[in-house]
């Protein structure tokens, strides 16, 4: 099971230590600008490797050894600037990364399964269906998945429940758009009790990663985590529910964009994409977030 990491950065490389860690992927290659700093984090990996019990080859390459990948994630972006508030500001040097990088890996691994990561993520897995002709099922971005979890961390504090027995997403727009569905956030079968103070939540998780990249210039690990996860899934074929971003196939007559919406990851990509039943307020935010996200596409794709 061979994962390609392009842009071997703090996030890539809390993804290919993960992946290590857990086993998931049996070879992983390294592909980034500066080939030395890729050769020497393979080798880093590689001395730690021989510690655990499941052997990993890691390895440093070039975008052509993405042949034959299972999984291709795209790490890659351009500097961000240190008083960022809009990811929305790297798009337009992002977009034209993606269409340097991106023909290379479809003309080589027609059959992977991408995993976009860099941002601003739902303009970037649009703009990557469009270079690479894939299908909806085999492209997918982190999405709200990361913003998802700091909101059930969020929520578990106010409701005295374990974080992994809520379901709770956030969906919509990796940004500013993104909305708590609370109409549909439940644990054990019941309902959760949708509050403004439990809405507010979800404002403080869509700050939070701006605040770690204030505070330590990058965030890494957490979205690092969320990678693995997902593909640990494909890889694993676990059949996991988890909100990422994805093309919108006419669901609230929303069509032309990526977002964040529950679906289904195994061993073909997305095993199957999911509708939750919103309620006015969302439906009308999830559009919001649609009519954001395409603002930006026109402008920079």
């Amino acid at each position: 099971m061979k994962v390609t990491i392009v842009g071997p950065g703090n996030v890539g490389m809390v993804l290919a230590y993960t992946l290590m860690l857990r086993g998931a992927a049996r070879e992983i290659v390294l592909v980034g600008a500066n080939r030395t700093k890729a050769e020497g984090e393979a080798m880093d990996l590689m001395h730690a490797q021989a510690f655990l019990q499941v052997p990993v080859s890691v390895r440093a390459g070039d975008l052509s050894d993405c042949a034959g990948s299972e999984v291709v994630a795209m790490c890659a972006s351009v500097p961000t600037p240190d008083n960022i508030t809009d990811r929305n500001i790297l798009a337009a040097g992002n977009v034209q990364l993606m269409r340097k990088l991106l023909p290379t890996i479809a003309e080589l691994a027609p059959q992977t399964k991408l995993v976009m990561i860099t941002n601003p993520v739902d303009i970037l897995t649009w703009e990557a269906l469009q270079i690479t002709g894939f299908p909806r099922e085999r492209v997918m971005g982190t999405g709200t998945l990361v913003d998802s979890i700091r909101f059930r961390e969020m929520l578990s504090a106010m409701t005295h429940i374990h974080p992994d027995d809520l379901r709770a997403y956030i969906l919509g727009e990796h940004g500013m758009h993104m909305f708590p569905a609370m109409s549909v956030a439940q644990a054990g079968g019941e309902r959760i009790d949708d509050t403004p103070e439990r809405r507010a939540l979800c404002d403080k998780a869509a700050g939070a990663g701006i605040e770690v990249f204030r505070k330590k210039r990058n965030t890494c690990y957490a979205i690092g985590q969320a990678a693995s996860y997902i593909i640990e899934a494909i890889l694993l074929d676990e059949r996991r529910t988890v909100p990422l971003s994805v093309k919108v196939d006419g669901f609230l007559g929303v069509e032309g964009v990526c977002l964040s919406l529950p679906v289904v990851v195994g061993k073909r990509g997305i095993e199957r994409f999911m509708h939750p039943d919103l309620n006015a307020l969302e439906s009308e935010q999830f559009r919001a977030a649609a009519r954001a996200v395409r603002k930006v596409i026109d402008e920079v794709c």
